[in-house]
């Protein structure tokens, strides 16, 4: 733990609490060290001295608001202090306002303030170098003109570079999200299109079949019509949930609901045979294995599958057609195939739900294939990977 704070946090402690001091007050400390540092031998005596050196770094304070003003301040004062011959190491000052100028300000203001300061190194240069030296002591003064402004060129450049990729992270993250909202919705959306779907395709064939019913069995025929209505609104009920919960705490919201209504598994393809067989389309049932070992959201994945496939063949099959459900669960995979006997039938154009059915297959590594038997009838199958979904 210890050892992944110190990479992910490449200031350390002393840059972070440098980072926590205004940069007013930093920029004051600087400009207190440089008078502290370069009062002494060279100054002017008196209090016009101090004045003067005190005129040089003083204005270094504001340098980060107003860098230009603050070049041109310390430029005039420097011109003073040459108009006077004096020399004094507080002209420092005027290179740092330099840098400050490049790393701020845009490029012909810097180009502008360099120019003023090379100037200003030659004229140092020819009052103040040794006999025969001028051109050394201008080349030295010059190097370090070029030296700052280099600098803050170079800063202005990380800044740059630090803010594009701070916007790039930003807009990344956005993208993100709304992939991931998207990816939501599509989900909720397949929720609602399987169980909405295959409940008002049970209804539907239930409420035919009250019709010639006779009165005996009429009275069970509408219990069963009310239990798939149900059954309908517990599954709306859970995927409004999932919508409300998207804004909030969703793992302590939906926990509750959870527990009262746990999502459809392997164990209950038993009582949806069952409300298939009373709609008219007669299924049988196998499971091989043991589905306890399946992860919930891959029995889900089955539950919808196999209640997709089956309301398929309710919808596209006349009375009479029987249908057969085999689920094989494995250690590494988990296979669902459903085939139904009645005639043949071209291949329908591909539909929200056969698009979510594949959806669905493809978020635990499988890959679905539907289509009709050589003999009549319609097969589907897939091979789901539980271990490998993400």
């Amino acid at each position: 733990m210890v050892e992944a704070a110190v990479r992910t946090d490449p200031l350390g402690f002393p840059g972070r609490l440098l980072v926590r001091v205004p940069p007013l007050a930093r920029d004051a400390s600087l400009a207190a060290a440089l008078w502290l540092v370069t009062f002494g031998p060279g100054r002017l005596e008196g209090a016009t001295g101090i004045v003067l050196q005190t005129a040089l770094v003083l204005p270094l304070v504001w340098r980060r608001r107003a860098p230009r003003l603050v070049f041109g301040v310390i430029g005039a004062v420097a011109l003073a202090q040459w108009l006077l011959g004096v020399q004094s190491p507080a002209d420092a000052a005027l290179l740092i306002a330099l840098g400050t100028v490049a790393a701020r300000s845009p490029g012909r203001s810097a180009w502008a303030a360099g120019l003023v300061a090379v100037a200003g190194a030659v004229l140092a240069a020819a009052r103040w170098a040794p006999e025969g030296r001028f051109l050394a002591s201008a080349a030295a003064m010059t190097a370090g003109v070029a030296a700052s402004a280099l600098l803050g060129a170079h800063t202005r450049i990380r800044r740059a570079a630090r803010e594009d990729r701070v916007a790039r992270l930003e807009r990344e993250r956005d993208e993100r999200a709304r992939l991931a909202v998207a990816e939501e919705r599509a989900r909720i959306a397949r929720e609602l299109h399987d169980s909405v779907t295959h409940s008002l395709s049970v209804v539907v064939a239930l409420a035919d079949a009250v019709v010639h019913a006779r009165p005996a069995d009429a009275l069970a025929v509408t219990g069963r019509i009310a239990e798939t209505g149900r059954q309908a609104l517990t599954d709306m009920r859970r995927s409004l949930g999932l919508l409300q919960n998207a804004g909030s705490d969703a793992e302590a919201d939906a926990e509750p609901d959870a527990e009262r209504h746990p999502p459809p598994g392997v164990a209950q393809l038993g009582a949806l045979c069952e409300r298939m067989g009373a709609a008219g389309l007669t299924t049988r049932l196998r499971v091989d294995g043991d589905a306890t070992r399946v992860p919930a959201a891959a029995q889900l994945t089955v539950h919808r599958l196999v209640q997709e496939s089956l309301t398929n063949a309710l919808r596209h099959t006349p009375e009479g057609t029987s249908a057969e459900v085999r689920v094989s669960c494995a250690l590494r995979a988990v296979t669902v195939e459903v085939t139904d006997d009645g005639p043949a039938v071209p291949v329908p154009a591909p539909g929200r739900g056969l698009a979510g059915m594949r959806e669905r297959a493809a978020a635990y590594g499988g890959v679905l294939r539907a289509g009709p038997l050589p003999g009549g009838g319609w097969r589907v199958f897939v091979r789901l990977d539980p271990g490998g979904a993400p």
